[in-house]
């Protein structure tokens, strides 16, 4: 999301504070990563340069911050506070004392003063219903009233469906991949999606990520990440040369663990960044220092300053007893990841774990001998179950079918044409 997007010339433009519930820490929005997790500022930075502006008209404040929290992940962690930027430092520092002070009962007071999302879609339900309902019926207002969905940055008569039609694909099929939900959210897909090839050959596919979003003009695009054979290092990536750690550190990890300064080819100006491998396309990707936000809670344990640090500066920390969403203690090797804009998890046999806020998940394949497996097969996969699979096509051509189950020691997919029992 961009920050600036809803800036007003008049200087009475309005920015947002943050609580967040699981450690009851107080920031200043700056933006919405593009994988839905929050970038929050510290009250005690400098400057208003980097903050989220808000029009403060109140219909353009409706519009915006419905935008704004239904492209977040997990909108329910977090309480917003509507203050007006001049006032933003000050009012963080001292809403921060008043959580550090106050008791469980006294911290409930604060929801009367926050913005509620279902005040915000009232309104603005309100305000289209009123819009769209002159010289109509009552009976259409109600069905408009139900076309819209307001948990998603995106609608279905938003998407383009011709030209999700050039690449192959429709909505009954992004249903049955399990896919559409988290591109109507404005996610990129976290599986392979079969597209069609540029060879021109009928019928041919490659795998690619998907996600929705807006052009310059203001029209939803879908922007295709197709999967590339390999990385080629011998490149400079934005002006950096890959040394061989910085290599294997992408190839074994995804991430190269460094900071590194990169030129911007447009203006020529020098960036200091991370950069990581998107495991499922081969693509580098970077990300700016400036954007890079470490939580100060990660699964009930509180960082240090220096902990904090060492992951800002791109490097691996363990870290020992986190509290996993189980309830069970658990320790993992923790890692900024430039691509999903959060902090991932390694554990000692190697499997990762997307975010802190996913929970602790064994990363399924999304293909088998060829074929693309259903959101269904993955979820029984998902949960040590055995699912059907057909469509197989052998060497010789002929088509087969069996059964599949995952090995989670050998971390990968198993077959047999008889059902196990």
């Amino acid at each position: 999301m961009n920050n600036r997007a809803c800036y007003t010339a008049n200087s009475a433009a309005s920015t947002l504070l943050v609580l967040r519930h699981s450690s009851n820490s107080v920031g200043i929005v700056q933006s919405v990563a593009p994988n839905g997790n929050l970038i929050e500022l510290e009250p005690e930075s400098n400057g208003l340069d980097t903050m989220m502006r808000i029009d403060s008209t109140a219909g353009s404040f409706t519009d915006f911050y419905a935008d704004f929290y239904h492209q977040l992940k997990n909108p329910d962690e977090f309480s917003f506070f509507k203050v007006t930027e001049f006032e933003a430092h000050e009012t963080a520092r001292g809403l921060q004392d008043y959580v550090n002070s106050s008791s469980t009962v006294e911290k409930e007071e604060l929801k009367k003063y926050e913005v509620s999302i279902d005040t915000v879609d009232a309104l603005r339900n309100k305000k289209n219903l009123d819009i769209d309902g002159v010289g109509r019926g009552s009976s259409y207002k109600e069905s408009n009233f139900v076309a819209v969905n307001p948990k998603y940055r995106f609608q279905i008569d938003d998407v383009n469906w011709d030209a999700m039609a050039e690449i192959g694909l429709d909505k009954e099929t992004l249903e049955e991949l399990g896919v559409l939900e988290c591109l109507l959210k404005g996610y990129k897909t976290s599986v392979l999606v079969p597209v069609k090839c540029d060879s021109g050959i009928s019928g041919d596919t490659v795998g690619a990520r998907l996600q929705l979003k807006l052009d310059d003009n203001g029209e939803v695009v879908v922007h295709v990440h197709r999967v590339q054979k390999r990385v080629d290092f011998r490149k400079k990536f934005f002006g950096h040369r890959f040394s061989k750690e910085d290599r294997v550190n992408l190839l074994s990890c995804g991430n190269m663990g460094r900071v590194v300064e990169l030129v911007n080819p447009a203006t020529g100006e020098i960036v200091p960044s991370l950069v990581s491998l998107d495991n499922l396309t081969n693509e580098l990707f970077s990300l700016r220092m400036e954007f890079v936000r470490i939580p100060k809670v990660i699964c009930g344990v509180d960082l240090s300053e220096d902990q904090k640090e060492i992951l800002r500066s791109g490097k691996q920390l363990y870290v020992e007893n986190m509290l996993s969403k189980s309830k069970r203690l658990f320790n993992a090797t923790l890692q900024f990841n430039a691509e999903k804009q959060w902090v991932e998890f390694f554990f000692d046999n190697k499997v990762k774990v997307q975010s802190f806020s996913d929970g602790i998940e064994v990363g399924i394949p999304t293909t088998f001998r060829g074929k693309y497996l259903r959101k269904w097969q993955m979820d029984k996969l998902r949960a040590g179950d055995t699912a059907y699979i057909s469509g197989l096509i052998s060497e010789k051509g002929k088509e087969y079918q069996g059964y599949i189950c995952f090995d989670r020691v050998e971390r990968r997919i198993l077959f047999s044409f008889k059902k196990p029992r």
